[in-house]
């Protein structure tokens, strides 16, 4: 051992006059290249670094090396942790918040007080459990039910299972839950139905494994301030399952039943008859390594008739461009329990979308026809195009045409699209032209600027503004007027605003004025203390003359009644655990959040712009464990969230038909910073 010390110090010492020889060859240099400061004539490098200089006498010459240890009693003791029964336990967390709320719905005036709480709670052995829940009281007596009523869901996901399995629970108001080899749809989507009850999901990844239950008392979220969801008199059940009996072949199959009127009788929803009905699906798919086969079978029974469907989806991956093709033949009166589905159609499509470094481009044919002659019968097309000039500058369009064959009135319609992005140090800004022909009514065009600003972090403005007119006849237009803005500020460390606004005003025939609004202050009062005001008001909404998808499959839109509420609220949140919660991470993890909101695109751009309204009630989950729902402005928030890539899906459930996310549910990545707030714009999509 002295050996090797005495050689490893031999060594040291090489190193170091290496060292000091190239430092002074430096200064060597510097001398050189020309005067410099006056330098120290007493400077030596060799002494500097500890070494002896060539021909200098060693001051410690014989003096017998010595190994430097630092005495025991000489150590800084460790910081002991503490040991405060307030921190110890699993991390949890819950808050209470309580509420005031004054709303005016068609003149009638209501006044509720509610409490809402919520709490949440990591496990060692039970997964993640949450709960939220709403306990109000209202001046208003809805169907002779008087006094406190109140609304709770309870959450259990992640849970392990022997054999690999993973379980999520839920108790309270939920969704019913498809496989997700029929949720992953292309053409045709399968709406979920919200009901007061259960469901339960379990998922063997390894090997492919999965199936649902859910039961309960049908019902709808209406978006209200303190009551979220109003159940029906009717009863739904629901149970799928899925499975992967080889690598390249999959199946899944879901059955609803319902009975009753699982829909309360509220203005705007679509009123039904009271009965029994049952359907199910089947699916498989095959995949390949750049091919994809789907083929699914439905069956249905109601009040209205028994029906059944079938249809074929194909994608292929060929170099730059992606192919899809499928046949679809959906019988007269076939029906997804109580929500409208495409029925009496048969037909064929193709679509093929095509992406370079700056070029995109797609196009797609459809022939339909329908079943008892009471439809739709002709040729759907549509064609759009993009082309990226620069970095900052890009521009488009688009177009689709139906026509039909078989004479109905009014079927035949034409419209066309042209778009111009531009980004640059005041933000992002889009130009668009929309016109849109129809049979037997006159032409419809519409002029918009949506302006999304370039702010500082914590900040988000976008502004746009929209003319036009829109075809109410052969001959008569109403013109039309749209100005929106959108966005959030940070006032400080402790208050911010939110809120959006749309206002539209039709003049002529069909004059009237429409209004979205929506305006929120929060102000975090202490630590865990803050207090929340919101203002919104709405009227009915105007339906697009620009859709039409003869397969779209979009609901009537009325003018709803006006809508007007003002709410306060006094949060206090609690968090505690060693260390407090994180998610997705493991404890002590540095953590940031995320936050965003999910959007009907309505031009398809993926940017939220101020004249697109927001997707309430809809569930988003983060990194499959943790859940929340959008508010009445589409915003969603996960606080302490563990720095690094995560998951964000949201799922579709409550989004109005004929909007979707293609898969049946939007899956995005996202990546925390720490201290900072990730943000993301989910927009939903419709078929034009």
């Amino acid at each position: 051992m002295k050996g090797q010390s005495r050689g490893a110090r031999s060594r040291r010492h090489l190193r170091k006059t290496r060292l000091a020889v190239a430092i002074a060859c430096l200064h060597a240099m510097g001398a050189l290249a020309g005067p410099a400061p006056s330098p120290d004539p007493d400077y030596n490098p060799f002494r500097d670094l500890g070494l002896q200089a060539p021909g200098e006498e060693s001051e410690t010459a014989g003096e017998p090396y010595r190994d430097r240890i630092i005495a025991p009693d000489a150590l800084q003791p460790l910081v002991e942790e503490s040991d405060s029964s307030a921190s110890l336990g699993a991390p949890r967390a819950a808050h209470v918040e309580m509420i005031a709320s004054r709303s005016r719905i068609s003149g009638e005036s209501t006044n509720e007080f509610g409490l809402a709480f919520g709490a949440m709670r990591e496990t060692n052995g039970l997964g993640t459990l949450s709960a939220e829940g709403l306990l109000f009281r209202s001046d208003r007596a809805r169907d002779g039910d008087a006094g406190w009523r109140g609304r709770a869901t309870l959450w259990q996901r992640g849970l392990a299972m022997p054999g690999g399995w993973t379980v999520n629970n839920g108790l309270g108001a939920l969704n019913t839950t498809l496989p997700g080899l029929l949720r992953d749809q292309y053409r045709f989507f399968l709406p979920s139905v919200p009901l007061l009850g259960l469901n339960t999901e379990w998922q063997q990844r390894e090997r492919g494994l999965e199936w649902q239950a859910a039961v309960g008392q049908g019902g709808s979220f209406n978006g209200g301030v303190l009551n979220g969801f109003e159940a029906g008199d009717g009863l739904a059940l629901s149970g799928g399952a899925g499975w992967q009996w080889s690598p390249a072949w999959t199946g899944a199959v879901s059955l609803l039943s319902t009975d009753g009127d699982i829909l309360p009788l509220n203005p705007g929803l679509p009123s039904v008859d009271r009965g029994r009905t049952t359907a199910a699906v089947f699916g498989a798919r095959w995949t390949g390594p750049r091919d994809q086969v789907s083929l699914q079978l439905q069956a249905s029974d109601a009040v209205d008739g028994s029906a059944a469907g079938a249809w074929m989806d194909a994608r292929s991956q060929r170099g730059r461009a992606t192919h899809r093709a499928g046949v679809f033949n959906l019988g007269d009166d076939l029906a997804w329990g109580i929500w409208p589905i495409n029925n009496d159609v048969r037909g064929a499509y193709y679509r093929i979308d095509y992406n370079r470094a700056r070029w995109s481009w797609n196009g797609g044919l459809d022939r339909i026809a329908s079943i008892s002659g009471n439809g739709f019968d002709g040729w759907y097309g549509t064609g759009a195009l993009r082309y990226q000039y620069s970095s900052s500058l890009s521009y488009g369009g688009s177009v689709s045409a139906r026509d039909d064959v078989g004479g109905a009135a009014n079927a035949s319609a034409r419209a066309f699209q042209l778009f111009t992005d531009l980004r640059s140090r005041a933000g992002q800004t889009r130009v668009q032209y929309d016109h849109a022909t129809a049979d037997a009514t006159a032409d419809s065009w519409e002029l918009t600027l949506d302006h999304a600003l370039r702010t500082r972090e914590g900040t988000r403005m976008s502004l746009a503004a929209g003319y036009g007119e829109r075809g109410v006849g052969p001959v008569a237009v109403s013109p039309l007027l749209t100005l929106a803005a959108y966005g959030g500020l940070s006032l400080g460390d402790t208050v911010t605003l939110d809120g959006s606004a749309r206002w539209t005003r039709i003049r002529g025939d069909d004059a009237g004025s429409g209004l979205d609004l929506s305006v929120g202050l929060r102000w975090r009062i202490a630590r865990q203390w803050s207090l929340t005001g919101q203002w919104y008001e709405n009227r009915g909404p105007q339906r697009s003359p620009f859709v039409l998808d003869p397969l779209t499959n979009q609901l009537v839109q009325l003018n709803l009644p006006t809508d007007r509420t003002v709410y306060v609220s006094l949060r206090y949140e609690f968090s505690d655990g060693r260390p407090q919660q994180v998610l997705g991470g493991a404890p002590g993890t540095a953590f940031g959040s995320v936050e965003g909101s999910v959007f009907l695109d309505e031009n398809g751009d993926g940017v939220r712009s101020a004249s697109e309204l927001p997707a309430r009630n809809v569930t988003v989950t983060l990194d499959g464990s943790f859940v929340v729902r959008t508010d009445d402005e589409g915003r969603f928030r996960f606080d302490r969230v563990a720095v690094g890539e995560h998951q964000v899906v949201v799922v579709s459930d409550n989004l109005p038909l004929p909007w979707s996310f293609e898969g049946g549910k939007s899956d995005n990545s996202v990546r925390v910073q720490v201290r900072t707030a990730a943000r993301l714009d989910i927009g939903a999509r419709r078929p034009r």
